[in-house]
């Protein structure tokens, strides 16, 4: 009979915790966060310190129910959320809201049997510097949002506009970099070249000017361009002087939250938000044929440590596939400033889990973001690579000409991970072999027109790269932001590539002159070291609060009555509605710039901007027919897609709305598999939080049951 409880956050960790415990052992799911402060109202009593008032989440009042009578039965209760500061505030909600009296609170950093067991083992007490930190973030979010936003509704007569400590600085940046990009003024250079080949080989190489009379040299017109490659070609070229230099490239740092959504978003083409919920799957546990088991360690992290034990597994592993030279030494790493120390890097909780051996076991997406994190994690734990620099001064008349060459003589990390940086530059450019003296013969000489370009828009990689390296946000907050200032219409992205709308140019002017102090990006990156003291002991949350609050207080009552109503800008142009005949202007929306009739709302008639094409929506999948008929108004059945999988649904829709969940998959007959309530045949079923037992009396019998793994971690899975 099971008497310990642990409670965890979701049903998929769960099972996976479920195979590495005895029969003793319950393990329940809390659906992450059971209370929160209410959705209306403010929630926080500004007289009483601050004081937060907390409510059951209304979505989770069954799910408190079911563990409070879990609890009531248990002799031990641990609490397993996530090892960071939310998980450290779920884990004393869960103690406040179901009182527990002896909570024991057990942190892994990876779902394996030996890290599962090591924490039980070792429980601790809920460490509340944790919990007042990320109690004092949310306050923060809170007295923030729930001001900024209901003003900027009124002012600007919009409804679903938000402000936020965090968000409306991400957009700032994009704006202030769309408005550099608006000002820059190109400017004209031209870039010279010549092709030589040693006298009397065919070894062509390619040399660029440098300087002319000992003096760096910048070309700016074609005047210029035409009459020194007139020169070039009327003189004698002879190498002035060979360098040799041996460079060292050290392997990349294993990954960390902002490094991981960067690089999934340049080689992979993942989102943030989709990043992370892939991570999330591998983090939780996958069956690999060898039962459940997390193929990842924790995925919000901002640092590179990599347990011992770690290491040594990965050394022994490069020692055995590439040779004792590759295996790294011991390597110290930094971390960021604010970086918590008791975390890791995600890495492979076992390196020998090679990408090829999952082949078939992991879908597609989770397949290449595994083989991202495996890679990069063993990289960082070989040798650098070896590279021979050769640098060549080419003289002519008074033109000093340099040409490069770089060969790797050691692979190191290269052999199995190569940077972008070393992708983009292509392949080693080898030099023939050059002596101080030696005469060249001209093969060509080219002249290049460029311009100067201004800063590159941000992509949704190097904001986060920007946000990271400014301070601002934790790893958890990354990709919640960048859906956020999506899908509130601030930004959209075009090519990839952010862009501001119109809309997030004028609330990021509103809230930059009427609350400076919010959309400071030193002030903002300021508040997340004064959270990262009250997390160490070393500040009071509330006075943190205190301090901040009585300046944003007073700026929201200048705010109020000084900010005048804002209608959004539409820039005119020559076309005309075909519907109405009034004239058409160009708006921008949460999809980027489209016309839109000035008769709106009477004429709703909008179309793409001329010369734009219009950003593809995804193709809507084809229904497939069943064979079957809906018994509600006898049409065909068809199969679905929602965000929840495929169902069977009406093809009378929307007139008949009628759906039900695709048939299960037929299990053995046997006592086990019969529904209790009508002693009809359970079946295999699929939802968003993973398999269950449903009764094939559906909809008319709702009886459902988990599906459960024995301790040894073998049997039925879902």
């Amino acid at each position: 009979m099971a008497n310990k409880l642990i409670i965890v956050e979701s049903p998929a960790k769960s099972k996976t915790i479920k195979s590495f415990v005895g029969p003793e052992f319950r393990v329940e799911a809390s659906m992450g966060h059971v209370r929160d402060l209410p959705e209306k109202g403010l929630g926080v009593d500004v007289a009483r310190n601050f004081e937060p008032v907390y409510q059951a989440i209304p979505e989770r009042r069954q799910v408190l129910a079911n563990l409070a009578r879990a609890v009531r039965a248990a002799d031990e209760v641990y609490l397993a959320s996530d090892p960071d500061r939310e998980g450290e505030a779920i884990a004393w909600h869960l103690v406040e809201a179901l009182r527990i009296p002896d909570p024991r609170r057990i942190e892994f950093n990876e779902i394996t049997r030996g890290a599962v067991l090591a924490a039980l083992a070792h429980p601790r007490q809920v460490d509340m510097q944790r919990v007042q930190a990320q109690q004092a973030r949310r306050i923060l979010d809170r007295l923030v949002g729930y001001q900024l936003s209901p003003l900027l509704m009124r002012k600007m007569r919009r409804k679903s506009l938000s402000a936020g400590r965090v968000q409306s600085v991400a957009v700032k940046l994009v704006c202030e970099r769309e408005r550099e990009i608006e000002a820059f003024v190109p400017e004209e250079y031209w870039n010279l070249a010549a092709r030589l080949t040693p006298r009397g080989e065919q070894a062509p190489f390619v040399a660029k000017l440098v300087a002319v009379g000992g003096r760096k040299v910048k070309v700016t017109n074609a005047e210029q361009a035409q009459g020194m490659a007139a020169e070039l070609r009327a003189a004698d070229f002879v190498v002035r002087g060979v360098k040799q230099a041996r460079q060292q490239r050290n392997p990349p740092l294993p990954h960390i939250t902002s490094t991981l959504q960067q690089e999934a978003s340049s080689r992979l083409g993942m989102s943030p938000k989709r990043t992370m919920q892939i991570a999330q799957q591998l983090y939780e546990g996958i069956d690999t044929g060898e039962g459940l088991s997390g193929l990842i360690t924790y995925m919000r992290t901002d640092s590179p440590r990599v347990a011992a034990e770690a290491q040594a597994e990965a050394r022994r592993l490069i020692v055995t596939r590439f040779g004792e030279p590759y295996a790294g030494g011991a390597r110290k790493v930094k971390a960021g400033k604010g970086a918590q120390e008791a975390h890791e890097a995600i890495r492979p909780t076992s390196a020998y889990r090679d990408p090829d051996s999952l082949t078939g076991k992991l879908d597609r997406d989770q397949l290449r973001l595994y083989r991202l994190i495996w890679g990069r994690f063993l990289a960082s734990q070989m040798a650098p690579a070896q590279m021979a620099v050769t640098t060549a001064d080419v003289a002519a008349a008074s033109y000093l000409l340099r040409a490069t060459g770089t060969v790797v003589i050691f692979a190191g990390f290269l052999a199995i991970y190569r940077p972008e940086e070393e992708k983009e530059n292509g392949e080693e450019r080898q030099l023939p072999a050059l002596a101080a003296g030696q005469l060249l013969d001209l093969l060509e000489v080219s002249c290049e027109q460029k311009f100067t370009e201004p800063p590159p828009r941000y992509t949704e990689a190097s904001l986060i790269k920007a946000l990271e390296a400014e301070g601002i946000g934790r790893p958890s907050t990354y990709a919640p932001i960048l859906a956020t200032i999506q899908e509130r219409g601030y930004v959209f992205l075009e090519s990839r590539k952010l862009r501001p709308t119109d809309l997030g140019f004028v609330v990021t002017d509103q809230l930059n002159e009427y609350f400076p102090q919010i959309m400071d990006v030193q002030f903002t990156a300021a508040i997340e070291s004064r959270l990262d003291a009250v997390e160490e002991g070393k500040a009071d949350w509330g006075r943190l609060l205190e301090e901040f609050y009585g300046p944003f207080e007073e700026s929201v009552r200048r705010a109020e009555q000084e900010m005048r109503g804002v209608r959004m800008p539409a820039r005119e142009t020559a076309e005309v509605c075909e519907q109405c005949g009034k004239p058409m202007v160009i708006r921008t929306g949460r999809r980027g710039p489209f016309l839109a009739c000035t008769g709106y709302p009477e004429c709703r008639h909008t179309r793409p901007v001329p010369g734009r094409e219009p950003v593809a929506r995804p193709p809507r999948a084809q229904a497939e027919p069943t064979g079957l008929c809906c018994p509600r108004c006898g049409q065909p059945l068809v199969v679905r897609s929602g965000r929840r999988g495929k169902f069977h649904g009406c093809s009378g829709f929307p007139t008949c709305r009628y759906s039900q969940p695709l048939p299960g998959e037929q299990v053995g007959a046997g006592p086990e598999q019969k529904c209790e309530s009508c002693g009809k045949q359970m079946v295999l079923r699929r939802s968003r939080r993973g398999a269950f037992w449903g009764c094939s009396g559906y909809p008319e019998c709702r009886q459902t049951r988990p599906v459960t793994v024995p301790a040894g971690g073998e049997g039925e899975t879902a």
